[in-house]
């Protein structure tokens, strides 16, 4: 048999939203060039692949999830590698390569693949190749990219060292089994990029295209659509052309009403009515803060505080609208929309997107089940080029995917969170087929909150508080807009209260004149409860919609003291933070009543944004700062009294900052280096006593 061998290699990924896998695709469709083959496999599947016996090489791409954990699809892989009866050198045959996704703005960069990376080798697992650490806070591509362009170089060392190992070639044909020939190496070992230089390779033989394209790149400010020299003069690296897959064929019959409970099979969805809404902040306050009641008697329902719950959203509809007119497809909207996978396709693994409903219309799939707001990969430009006809739109599409204008590709995509119907008004001549957005965009997924509720207090009702999220124009986008899911739930309140003085307030308990109904399904907190000892002591913090878990919480111990008057019950601490006493002191007066009735027992409060008081003594701005002041009691509670520590809101800054100064806690308390007090915490987490719902 003729030719090169092409060696397999296993490529493992554990995802979360998708970039594992979408990573793990690029690795495999770039092995084909470089004579390797790729059998990738989820870590869900755990059933499919078997490390115990992989003689070749294994790559795996792991994410990260919530405050620092492996995906949920991983957790059962996880869970199987920790074994401790495992022995020491149950993977002492493993040779294997890790990329691990994280972001540094938390506390556990990357630690998802850390535990994995770690365990491998307890167990005996050895590199291949240095793992790769991305971080998505400054652009995942920024390692990802180099990453799998050197993995060509370890992989071709790591079989010829494995070659080498071999007395004979006879014995090297037994381990490749078959009459194939000795692996050769291929003279360039580096990743296959596309090189375009402004002058030659863009369009070698046109002068006046040429001169158009240079001619914009002169006198121009930079912009998402401008570049300025050096990037519009010098020649770029960019990703190889992703393969399609896909064929997308809209019928002129109408499609029929799709139930939504298809788009999540796999949950137990319930369709239930909105029944009040109330706004907690004031109108002149910074953020606009509403809390939603959801009638949930006529469903089987069961949530313990702590529980969250997923909403199902759509897209804005004027969105979809601009996106279907940009795609030149108004007149196909209602249509039905079929989906095969291209015969051709050089793509390994290509199947349709299990969560696009058979025959929906496009409206639909454009509502429903793509992510249109989703930050552009380099990959997706890479593959709108092709569909752009003006050449000054084209360079410029190239050098925001190109390795020269990653700079660019943050500060004007990233930064600003720009989306693909922004991109499509920036560059006018790029008309994509619907197959490219199916095949780039990831699923729209459900929206997270947390149950700012207790069933045992009310039942029959569910509530849930949250910020409208606003984003201001930009380079890129000239209006407005707020978030997905916050701006269509405020909307919908809006659009369904009876007159102008509901809609102004939103505190009457029958403000609708009908009810909304929203799709949701419960997602239970295996973590983040009560003590199942009520005397345990607790510490709670959580500023501003962070309070949000806490006050389900306290309504539960209020009944609880009601109902088991001779049970003893720990102290409750809270620490929550604000900017302003008057316009966004959330929960105020349920607040004051669980302070008199004792079932709060210490209850601290902060205000980052107002002025100090007139008296000597010190007022702290933000709560971890309050945490310092009372450093001895939290001490006490968390290492003499076994008590719970629980940390809810912003990830990036506060869970962060609280996290660091019960670090200094303990080392100032406890007499300790930095070293040991994380090991403390570490200690806590392991102990489940350091709980953390935290979102980015």
């Amino acid at each position: 048999m003729c030719g090169t061998l092409k060696r397999r290699f296993l490529l493992l990924y554990g995802t979360q939203q998708g970039q594992s896998k979408a990573i793990a695709e690029e690795i495999c469709q770039q092995a084909e060039e470089h004579g390797f083959v790729a059998d990738v496999f989820s870590l869900k599947d755990i059933n499919q692949f078997n490390l115990e016996s992989e003689k070749d090489p294994v790559v795996i791409v792991m994410s990260t999830t919530g405050t620092g954990d492996p995906p949920d699809a991983s957790l059962k892989f996880v869970k199987k590698i920790r074994n401790k009866e495992l022995p020491d050198d149950y993977f002492a045959h493993l040779r294997y390569g890790l990329l691990a996704l994280g972001d540094s703005e938390y506390t556990y960069f990357c630690n998802g693949g850390k535990i994995v990376d770690r365990r491998l080798q307890e167990l005996g697992g050895r590199h291949f190749y240095d793992t790769g650490y991305a971080d998505d806070c400054v652009g995942l591509e920024l390692v990802v990219e180099p990453w799998i362009k050197d993995l060509w170089v370890a992989l071709e060392r790591e079989f010829l060292s494995r070659a080498e190992n071999k007395t004979t070639i006879e014995e090297l044909k037994d381990v490749t089994s078959g009459d194939h020939n000795i692996p050769e190496v291929p003279g360039n070992l580096d990743i296959h990029l596309q090189t375009f230089s402004l002058e030659s390779e863009l369009a070698p033989n046109n002068t006046s295209l040429n001169k158009a394209v240079s001619d914009a790149c002169k006198e121009v400010e930079l912009s998402l659509v401008h570049s300025v020299p050096p990037l519009c003069h010098c020649s770029l690296n960019i990703p190889a052309l992703p393969s399609p897959y896909l064929h997308v064929l809209i019928l002129d019959s109408e499609a029929k009403d799709i139930d939504l409970s298809l788009l999540h099979p796999e949950e137990k969805m319930f369709s239930v009515p909105i029944r009040q809404a109330k706004r907690l902040t004031t109108e002149d306050a910074v953020k606009t803060t509403l809390m939603l009641e959801l009638d949930i008697s006529n469903t089987t329902i069961d949530f313990q505080p702590g529980d969250s719950f997923c909403i199902v959203c759509p897209n804005p509809c004027d969105e979809v609208t601009d996106l279907i007119a940009k795609l030149g497809l108004s007149d196909k909207q209602h249509c039905q929309v079929c989906l095969t996978v291209k015969s051709d396709t050089k793509k390994r693994g290509a199947a349709k997107p299990n969560y696009i409903p058979e025959k929906c219309s496009l409206q639909y799939l454009l509502t429903w089940c793509l992510e249109i707001r989703a930050l552009p990969k380099k990959a997706f430009l890479r593959a709108m080029v092709e569909s752009t006809s003006d050449a000054a739109e084209k360079r410029r599409l190239l050098e925001l995917c190109s390795k020269q204008g990653n700079s660019d590709y943050n500060c004007f995509i990233r930064d600003h969170a720009i989306s693909v119907l922004d991109l499509l008004n920036a560059f006018p001549s790029c008309r994509p087929p619907l197959s490219l957005l199916i095949e780039h965009l990831p699923r729209l997924q459900p929206r997270t909150y947390s149950a700012a509720s207790s069933n045992l207090c009310h039942p029959g009702k569910l509530c849930f508080v949250f910020n409208v999220v606003n984003f201001e124009p930009c380079s890129g986008r000239t209006l407005p807009r707020t978030g997905v899911c916050t701006g269509w739930l405020a909307e919908l309140v809006r659009g369904n209260a009876k007159d102008s003085e509901a809609k102004a307030v939103m505190d009457s308990k029958d403000m609708f004149a009908a009810e909304p109904q929203i799709s949701i399904f419960i997602r239970p907190s295996t973590l983040f409860r009560l003590p199942l000892d009520s005397a345990v002591p607790i510490i709670m913090v959580g500023p501003g919609t962070g309070i949000a878990p806490f006050i389900g919480f306290l309504q539960h111990r209020e009944m609880q003291r009601q109902q088991k008057k001779e049970c003893i019950f720990g102290n409750t601490w809270l620490f929550f933070g604000c900017r302003s006493h008057d316009k966004d002191y959330l929960f105020r007066d349920e607040l004051r009543s669980f302070v008199e009735n004792g079932t709060l027992t210490h209850f601290k409060v902060c205000f980052s944004r107002e002025a100090p008081c007139t008296t000597n003594e010190y007022m702290p701005k933000y709560v971890q700062e309050y945490l310092k002041m009372y450093s001895q009691d939290v001490v006490r509670i968390l290492t003499k009294e076994n008590g719970y520590f629980y940390v809810c809101g912003d990830a990036k800054h506060m869970a962060k900052d609280v996290n660091s100064a019960l670090a200094d806690i303990l080392c100032a308390e406890l007499c300790v280096d930095k070293l040991e007090s994380m090991k403390i915490l570490a200690s806590l987490k392991d102990e489940n006593r350091y709980l953390q719902d935290i979102w980015g």
